[in-house]
């Protein structure tokens, strides 16, 4: 049964915990064990809540209307920069370890929890989100169930090493600059960055107020539109989360290809590349249908304007800790931030006025496209510590540079679906990008990918 449930989807979960089938108290014991089995290899768990989670199962299994709770008994985790009512929210920091413990949750778990899932722990990340790799000097590097040799990816390498390795079905990240979609593509899960303003990020510790969204990772489509679907919904304590009906996705999944138009983005998106980014993005273009090719304008420097803008905001928000605690920093982000805090306002606002345009300019494709496909990461993971890799001969830090096709997108707040293809020996993802609020096609398309094997997420052999 252990094995069994360590790869059952949410969707399947639901049904036979709904159903009476299966108990919520055995999901969770099941879960429970496994993690505490796996987590040691793989370490994406930095806190387990094992009574909270029992109490909110055996709470599930004695509700007479269980069979109408969409997520009913379905484990999941959360990145530690969520807030989890008594747990201090460490945003994978030494510092944060001496803050009062939350008092509330942050309103995505609540919501979830609304659903009938049931939250079981806390998972690693890049200290303070300011990460590509998964490592993280305080609780050690996430590794990627594929090969623990190698990164999950970050800044959401916990969450992604969760769901990949068979820990739970549905996990919480947050991406900035590509932190859920580089773990997807890494560790071979499905993700999803929502509009900007769509999902509350109230109750989680920020990173870059103007670029953060969260969103879920899953092994299916179908788990990660139930998870959205769960989480939609205006939040005034979020200042960014726009007041829009809801508009749920899971219905629309059936739907598929049909009437969609779909593009594969070139140039940029192309240049530095390696061969097994191209093969992905071959494999789910031909299944997708997308023959035409369209040039993002100006992608290069909508990167750079993302780092100006990450960097600065970053630097700003954390200044005082920096003032007074600079050694417990990890040397890499404090250096980081500390350059930043130097970066002139006139070359900030170059950097915002540039998104202005870009964004506009952007927004025009999709008069012609409903969707447009580009490699998530350049390559498959690298080794942890990995510090260098090369890119069109060229030898490049890997920190920076495995975000260099998701930062020109999450830079305007586009919705997109990582998916990741099962490639061997290990898996890559692309990205199917949709106009703003448009959610539910980018997940047509996931589901459609999917349906014909072009995309998977694949089963480590653990």
């Amino acid at each position: 049964m252990s094995e069994d449930l360590a790869w059952a989807t949410a969707s399947d979960i639901a049904r036979a915990v709904a159903s009476g089938a299966a108990s919520a108290l055995d999901v969770i014991d099941d879960t429970l064990a496994r993690i505490e089995e796996r987590n040691p290899a793989l370490n994406a768990f930095t806190a387990i809540t094992a009574d909270r989670a029992r109490a909110k199962a055996r709470a599930i299994d004695a509700r007479p209307d269980k069979a109408t709770l969409p997520l009913a008994g379905v484990p999941f985790a959360v990145k530690n920069l969520f807030d989890i009512a008594g747990l201090a929210t460490v945003a994978g920091s030494k510092i944060n370890r001496a803050r009062a413990k939350a008092t509330r949750d942050s309103p995505l778990i609540e919501k979830l929890e609304a659903a009938g899932a049931v939250l079981v722990g806390a998972l690693n990340m890049g200290e303070y989100a300011y990460d590509f790799t998964g490592e993280n000097v305080h609780d050690g590097p996430s590794r990627n169930p594929h090969d623990t040799s190698r990164m999950t990816g970050g800044s959401s390498g916990g969450s992604g090493g969760a769901v990949a390795g068979g820990m739970v079905p549905l996990a919480l990240g947050s991406d900035t600059n590509g932190s859920i979609r580089v773990p997807s593509s890494f560790c071979g899960t499905f993700g999803l960055k929502p509009t900007y303003g769509r999902l509350s990020r109230a109750r989680s510790f920020p990173f870059v107020a103007s670029l953060d969204h969260l969103g879920p990772f899953a092994r299916t489509t179908r788990d990660l539109a139930l998870s959205y679907d769960a989480m939609q919904g205006f939040d005034a304590e979020d200042g960014a989360c726009v007041e829009r009906p809801l508009e749920p996705a899971t219905p629309e999944l059936a739907r598929g290809l049909s009437g969609l138009r779909i593009a594969v983005a070139g140039g940029y998106f192309h240049k530095g590349a390696f061969a097994e980014a191209l093969d992905a993005l071959a494999r789910v273009a031909k299944a997708a249908g997308a023959t035409d090719v369209v040039e993002i304008p100006e992608a290069a420097r909508a990167r750079a304007a993302a780092y100006v803008i990450t960097a600065t905001e970053g630097a700003a928000l954390h200044l005082e800790r920096l003032r007074q605690q600079a050694r417990d920093f990890d040397p890499a982000v404090r250096d980081r931030l500390i350059a930043a805090a130097m970066v002139p306002a006139t070359l900030v606002d170059k950097a915002q006025n540039f998104r202005r345009w870009y964004r506009g300019e952007v927004l025009k494709l999709f008069a012609r496209y409903d969707a447009i496909l580009a490699p998530a990461t350049p390559c498959t993971a690298p080794k942890i510590g990995q510090q260098t890799f090369v890119i069109d001969g060229v030898e490049l830090p890997v920190r920076p540079n495995v975000g260099i096709y998701t930062q020109p997108i999450s830079f305007i707040g586009l919705p997109v679906v990582a998916v990741p293809v099962p490639l061997t020996p290990l898996p890559i993802a692309v990205q199917v990008i949709a106009a703003p609020w448009r959610e539910d096609i980018a997940l047509r398309i996931a589901q459609a990918l999917e349906q014909t094997g072009a995309a998977a997420a694949p089963r480590p052999n653990l």
